[in-house]
């Protein structure tokens, strides 16, 4: 697929996306989310890819919706909006949020300026974010009327708190690099020259001493089960897994390396690897 508003650039086990529209602040558009759903279902489906960064070209990451068509630019009775075209039908869970979700690769956010609206919102079922010094985030929703899009009420609670999260939504102001940090939705806040640096260091620790397929098991156990009354449901998954992993072939590497002091070269692979019992969760849930 030729992208029209990405770039797709693969560096050793390290793929960056970046938002290319560099004009309109990287504005989304139902083009861009369509674009960016095929990214991320090929990184899940190619083994040499361990890590995902998506990053925004220029000055911005994503100024949120494209609203230059005017006020109409939600109203899908008329025509293409921002989040469909015509004939493209939307429905609960499909493009790139549940790519992102169900992509067996771990995601990076390095966040270079602006994230607004589903700018903010299309990071958070990202695994980590990083931001540039001078970057702001806003989930300004109810500021156009709307409310927050893209599953982010049920992801940005489990990441800041509801307390936060209520702050940030119900007022929809900008917020700062520095409380984006305070509160948690990012990890770290670098000078804006070494934003795609660091997040290629975090890509390349994760992608040069871990098992891919353990990786791609532990985000969804991680997620899903974070936020579970109990740990009983895990545990009914995490020991059979375990058992069986433990007789298989990158367990085997991953000790011997250790004691070998020497970096491992885990065999598995999420194409064709992951255990029997993955996924545990019913068909019917993404």
């Amino acid at each position: 697929m030729a992208y029209e508003t990405l770039i797709y650039e693969t560096e050793g086990p390290v793929l960056t996306v970046t938002l290319n529209r560099p004009e309109k602040l990287n504005a989304y558009t139902a083009v861009m989310g369509l674009e960016l759903a095929d990214a991320f279902r090929r990184a899940d489906a190619d083994d040499a890819v361990r890590a995902v960064i998506v990053t925004g070209a220029g000055r911005g990451f994503c100024a949120g919706a494209d609203i230059s068509g005017g006020p109409a630019a939600f109203d899908t009775t008329a025509g293409s909006t921002a989040f469909a075209a015509p004939g493209q039908a939307r429905e609960p869970g499909s493009g790139f949020l549940q790519a992102i979700w169900q992509c067996r690769k771990p995601s990076i956010a390095a966040l270079n300026g602006p994230a607004v609206g589903v700018g903010v919102t299309l990071t958070l079922p990202m695994d980590i974010r990083i931001a540039a010094e001078g970057a702001r985030a806003g989930f300004i929703f109810t500021r156009r009327g709307l409310v927050p899009e893209a599953g982010s009420a049920w992801f940005l609670p489990r990441l800041v708190g509801l307390p936060q999260a209520l702050r940030w939504c119900l007022a929809g102001r900008m917020v700062t690099a520095e409380e984006a940090l305070s509160a948690g939705l990012v990890s770290e806040v670098v000078a804006p020259g070494s934003l795609l640096a660091r997040a290629r260091e975090i890509a390349l620790e994760i992608a040069e001493n871990t098992a891919p397929v353990a990786v791609a098991l532990t985000r969804q156990l991680l997620w899903r089960f974070s936020a579970a009354p109990d740990p009983f449901g895990l545990l009914a998954v995490d020991a059979p897994m375990n058992i069986e992993l433990g007789r298989g072939p990158d367990v085997r590497e991953g000790v011997a390396a250790f004691l070998e002091k020497r970096a491992p070269s885990f065999p598995g692979r999420v194409s064709s690897d992951m255990p029997s019992d993955y996924p545990w969760w019913p068909d019917d849930v993404p």
